[in-house]
């Protein structure tokens, strides 16, 4: 699927740290990125059930708010031995006062004990990007990024990524800097798909 390049798109997110990576990944192509705080807007209600369900709706609600095209990240750490867990509810693992040190604390208490091969983990990144908001095909990519968990390790990043170890790198996420995390992530594998769409245009 080939698609227009935009000059300007609105980024449905209010989480610095991922408008920050997809900012970077997006500077080759000197397309004006706006985040919804920047635009006054709220952040779009996630209620679907799956990654990709929850970046449409993002990117629907971003573009129907602003008049943009706008492009949506729904992301998450998934936990094989815990049956997907966090999964979607990432973001919100902890609870309504959840932030990253909750969230992956809990995680860590969760898998107190777990082993080997219990301790696989990958990171998920569906993409939505529609070019108005009554889109009838919004382009979607997907990346996935394996790691294991990990006591906390590095300053760097947000998230999980403090506890998401990278086996061939001996590093976590949180010890990568930002352009070689944002090369190699779950969000860099599926932007790379949307930056081939709009290139070969």
């Amino acid at each position: 699927m080939t698609l227009a390049r935009p000059e300007q798109l609105v980024l449905a997110s209010h989480n610095q740290g991922k408008i920050k990576e997809l900012q970077l990944l997006l500077e080759p192509l000197s397309i004006n990125v706006l985040g919804l705080a920047e635009l006054g807007l709220p952040a779009p209600e996630e209620t679907g059930l799956s990654f990709v369900e929850n970046a449409i709706l993002k990117a629907r609600a971003a573009s129907q708010a602003s008049g943009l095209p706008a492009l949506a990240d729904d992301s998450g750490l998934v936990v094989p031995a815990l049956k997907g867990e966090p999964g979607i509810y990432s973001a919100r693992y902890a609870g309504p006062e959840a932030n990253d040190q909750r969230n992956y604390q809990l995680l860590l208490e969760r898998m107190a004990g777990f082993t080997g091969i219990e301790r696989q983990a990958y990171f998920v990144c569906a993409l939505a990007y529609v070019q108005h908001g009554q889109d009838p095909l919004p382009w979607l990519g997907q990346g996935q990024w394996p790691g294991e968990i990990v006591p906390p390790q590095g300053e760097s990043g947000f998230g999980y990524d403090p506890v998401f170890y990278l086996p061939e790198l001996q590093q976590t996420a949180a010890q990568l800097d930002k352009v070689q995390k944002a090369k190699l992530s779950h969000r860099g594998r599926a932007m790379e798909q949307l930056l081939a769409a709009w290139q070969s245009a």
